[in-house]
């Protein structure tokens, strides 16, 4: 049999085909009684959409189907139905598993699950402590105080701690940082967390011997990209990242565009920061000389997107080859 689950928060729709591709059962079913369905199907071949919830449901069916999770983007790619409903995308992955042509996602194992929720936990609480410190570069502007203040430094926070506004903005000021103080305690917690995860992996352990690459680099980095073995080489890797230029071709002429930005973006943003890093602040010599060969016929922007690329590939063997950072051509 062939199943075609499409999954939502708390049910999902299951369609399920014969050997001949007829349809033999349709149901909806609250996904915490998906189990039982896999059970009565066990040894069969499903497929699942995956959406945000997908880790739980995957593991319960797993261990009575042979289950694959199927990526949206291309799913939509080759589905041949233009009505979107729950009925019909079951149909669908049902058909499409019985023919083999499921455009798979990347299923992590336990431990890269628990990595990226770390560092993704972290990069969240960055992202919301911004929103605070705009919030009080926008309450100074209102107030027309034209220094240019940095909340997080300990000299910002200090001219920021004395000053003294009238109602309510003093109590809107107090509240903004005080919740940026919260969020800044929570980010310490996992930092510590993070340091901790990273020194217990032996894969982290060789991302941090590149210049300027951090354990928060490191497990953010071996997180997005998950097990090594999953790509057949350094240009499946970089295709994953989005760091990929795009290429068109008609007859004899060819154009090559700017990077497809498929794929993993919190991949592809360490590695352009950790490409500025080596670049700007560690001048990592092997990518230095490479960016600065490129700068000569290329914007900033675009040499350093291309020096990620080019460490990407260099983390790609390094992974494969479990060696630590010795890029080719630089004095020891």
């Amino acid at each position: 049999m062939y199943l075609g689950i499409d999954v939502h928060k708390r049910e999902s729709q299951v369609a399920v085909r014969n050997e001949d591709g007829e349809i033999v059962r349709e149901v909806r079913v609250e996904n915490a009684n998906l189990d039982e369905i896999a059970q009565q199907y066990a040894g069969s071949e499903a497929a699942i959409e995956a959406t945000g919830n997908y880790y739980t449901i995957h593991d319960t069916l797993d261990e009575y189907l042979d289950v694959s999770v199927a990526n949206p983007a291309e799913l939509k790619l080759i589905a041949n139905s233009d009505r979107k409903t729950d009925r019909v995308d079951a149909i669908e992955l049902a058909r499409l598993v019985r023919l083999g042509s499921i455009p798979e996602s990347y299923v992590p194992p336990e431990e890269i699950r628990e990595c990226r929720a770390l560092v993704r936990g972290r990069k969240s609480f960055v992202e919301d402590r911004t929103e605070y410190v705009n919030k009080i570069h926008g309450l100074l502007d209102q107030q027309g105080i034209t220094r240019k203040v940095k909340p997080l430094s300990v000299e910002g926070r200090e001219f920021l701690d004395g000053l003294s506004l009238e109602a309510p903005w003093e109590t809107l000021l107090e509240t903004y940082l005080e919740t940026i103080d919260a969020f800044t305690e929570r980010i310490a917690s996992l930092e510590e967390e993070i340091e901790d995860r990273a020194a217990s992996l032996s894969e982290t352990q060789l991302l941090m011997t590149i210049p300027g690459v951090s354990s928060y680099s490191a497990l953010l980095i071996y997180a997005e990209l998950g097990e090594i073995e999953r790509f057949d080489g350094s240009k499946q890797a970089v295709s994953f990242a989005g760091l990929n230029p795009v290429i068109r071709e008609s007859g004899d002429s060819r154009f090559e565009g700017g990077i497809s930005k498929t794929g993993s973006g919190d991949l592809r943003w360490i590695l352009v920061q950790s490409a500025h890093t080596a670049v700007h602040k560690s001048h990592d010599e092997y990518l230095s000389r490479f960016y600065d060969r490129l700068q000569k016929r290329m914007s900033s922007k675009e040499a350093i997107v291309a020096t990620a690329r080019k460490l990407l590939v260099s983390i790609y063997h390094m992974l494969d080859r479990k060696e630590v950072y010795n890029p080719p051509g630089v004095s020891a």
